[in-house]
């Protein structure tokens, strides 16, 4: 049985492997995968804390030096993010119930910029118990993700390439985004 410790360290190990994001996470999603199932007994009441509100993102791990945080998000039925990026590569595994992602594909050029953004819907991805998907930046990995009101609570596992204390929210009918900073619970 895998540890949060030693898939922590694994993960950190290959963070400083692999400068490449897209190696970072190819190496990091097969650890992830073996982690998850143990998860469910390694998860505390304190990671399990649901919001009636919003998702709630429960903090597991913060590296000091912001590099690496490991979260368990925890989704009741009907809960969703607003369309954002993460600016950071992520590794996510499902402990229990289907996590739904839309993606959008930003067709503008100039991907700096905060204004005049073009997103298009891309594909759906139906995440059950077990799976594990992976995103890198550059360009940065835009969608929603969300339980359907008719399906039943999800928790699952975020692992990122930094302290992820804010990310970019984009705006479909003003053509923007914004940097956000978001809010955890300690655990």
């Amino acid at each position: 049985m895998m540890s949060f410790d030693v898939f922590i360290a694994h993960a950190q190990a290959c963070a400083a492997q692999y400068t490449d994001p897209a190696d970072c996470v190819q190496a990091v999603a097969p650890i992830m995968r073996d982690l998850l199932p143990s998860a469910s007994g390694l998860l505390t009441e304190a990671h399990q804390r649901g919001d009636p509100t919003h998702y709630a993102r429960n903090a597991i791990m913060m590296s000091e030096d912001g590099s690496l945080s490991l979260y368990a998000l925890v989704w009741l039925p009907g809960q969703w993010t607003p369309i954002h990026d993460h600016g950071s590569w992520g590794v996510v595994g499902v402990v229990r119930g289907m996590l739904e992602e839309r993606s959008y594909i930003r067709l503008d050029a100039q991907r700096e910029s905060d204004e005049s953004i073009e997103l298009v819907r891309g594909g759906v991805f139906m995440m059950g118990a077990g799976s594990v998907s992976t995103f890198v930046p550059n360009p940065d990995h835009i969608h929603v993700t969300g339980v359907p009101q008719e399906a039943e609570a999800t928790v699952s596992l975020h692992l990122y390439g930094r302290n992820m204390n804010d990310f970019c929210i984009y705006d479909l009918a003003t053509k923007t985004r914004e940097r956000v900073s978001v809010a955890h619970n300690e655990s």
